[in-house]
């Protein structure tokens, strides 16, 4: 299995965000728990609206399925997402994705 790294881009729709927050965490902490998704998180205050999650995967397109039925991106919270291959190669948790 690779690791993917996907950036979301989110809507300027906070209440929609604020509303569908706690369904994107139970979907995405479910795929955490079966070993889909390593990491993720939204950027920080100060940055555009969006979020970075790392995966462990077979393919992009794996990926691509896997968030399609997050509700974020079912209900448009999520208007852009990049999906690329990520190769950690040094620092102390490099080892976490092997």
């Amino acid at each position: 299995m690779s690791i993917y790294a996907v950036t979301y881009t989110y809507s300027d729709d906070t209440a929609l965000r604020d509303a569908e927050r706690a369904s994107h965490r139970e979907y995405l902490a479910g795929l955490a728990a079966e070993g889909h998704m390593v990491v993720s998180g939204p950027w920080g205050a100060d940055e555009p609206a969006g979020a970075l999650l790392l995966f462990r995967a077979d393919s992009a397109d794996d990926v691509r399925g896997l968030t399609a039925a997050d509700p974020f991106v079912e209900v448009g919270v999520v208007v852009d997402q990049v999906v690329r291959e990520w190769l950690p190669v040094l620092g102390p948790g490099k080892d976490a994705f092997a």
